[in-house]
């Protein structure tokens, strides 16, 4: 048995499918990415370099949309609101989400329930929260107009202002992605050398310095993969926007997002809006680029 066992291996060996055994192995999932995303990103760079008319290209326009693009206002705008969404709920997040890191790494009694109380708006899906988030703004019966008015006070408009409602759109991102900035730098922390601390508390040092000497400075890696991964998300926000404003009152939550939504499917300007998503895609990729360059000085200094 053994022997026919070895015979059949050395056929194979001398037919050449021992070499070509991994390749015919990789070759399900390599049809699967070429499918799903080679295919996909191809099919909207040359849909980018055409014009459309109801879903049909009618001509070649090469790089004509791109051009379009940055000097088109109602684009330039709806950047702005990213750029300033991004920057605001990311930020909040990522102070917010380190100081439950370095609150919850202490062992007390009923920590692991808090740990997974605070991953919980985490796991809700965002149209479920967009839609809570939508009844506690409602200015007629929502939950902060009934508290003004148990108050004393009157309704309180919060997505007919365009001010408030780009606040509110902030709160909710904040308060359904905290956790994830908490999870990332809660594990940091976990993995941070106990020896270190326990020469710092030694010789003396107080909980500030042991924080802006120590943790802060071996946690700076930790926290900016965490700031990268939310921001490239955040880029993304569709779904809450969608659910609660739709991009208004006016333009003020207007995401890019939105605009390309509204530009492809609204305005049947399919073209257009693949040149504008093939553009964030790539300032997106810059970004992340960038933060890489920005780890490895980190981890060289």
């Amino acid at each position: 048995m053994q022997s026919a066992t070895q015979a059949r291996k050395y056929r194979l060996r001398g037919a050449g499918l021992d070499l070509a055994l991994p390749y015919l192995m990789l070759a399900p999932g390599l049809t699967i990415v070429l499918g799903v995303l080679v295919y996909p990103l191809w099919d909207g760079l040359r849909a980018s370099t055409r014009a459309y008319r109801y879903g049909s290209p009618i001509s070649d326009v090469g790089l004509q949309n791109y051009v379009h693009l940055w000097s088109d206002a109602q684009f330039l705008n709806s950047l702005w609101v990213t750029v300033k969404f991004v920057a605001l709920s990311v930020s909040f997040e990522a102070v917010l989400g380190f100081a439950l890191a370095l609150f919850c790494l202490r062992e007390f009694r009923g920590i692991r329930l808090l740990r997974t109380v605070l991953i919980i708006p985490m796991v809700v899906t965002p149209v479920v929260v967009a839609i809570v988030f939508r009844l506690i703004y409602a200015s007629d019966a929502g939950m902060l107009t009934a508290l003004s008015q148990a108050m004393g006070g009157g309704g309180v408009q919060i997505l007919g202002n365009p001010l408030n409602a780009f606040i509110g759109l902030v709160v909710l991102d904040v308060w359904e992605w905290t956790p994830l900035m908490f999870l990332i730098l809660l594990a940091g922390l976990q993995s941070l050398p106990h020896e270190p601390f326990e020469a710092a508390r030694v010789d003396g040092a107080g909980a500030w310095r042991v924080f802006a000497d120590l943790t802060f400075p071996m946690m700076r890696p930790v926290l900016a993969v965490a700031i990268v991964l939310r921001t490239i998300d955040a880029f993304g926000t569709f779904d809450q926007v969608f659910v609660l404003t739709r991009g208004g009152p006016g333009e003020a939550t207007r995401l890019i997002s939105i605009y390309g939504y509204d530009t492809a499917f609204k305005f049947q300007q399919t073209g257009y809006a693949a040149a504008l998503f093939v553009t964030i895609g790539l300032v997106v990729l810059a970004l992340a680029f960038s933060a890489i360059r920005l780890l490895r000085r980190i981890d060289a200094s």
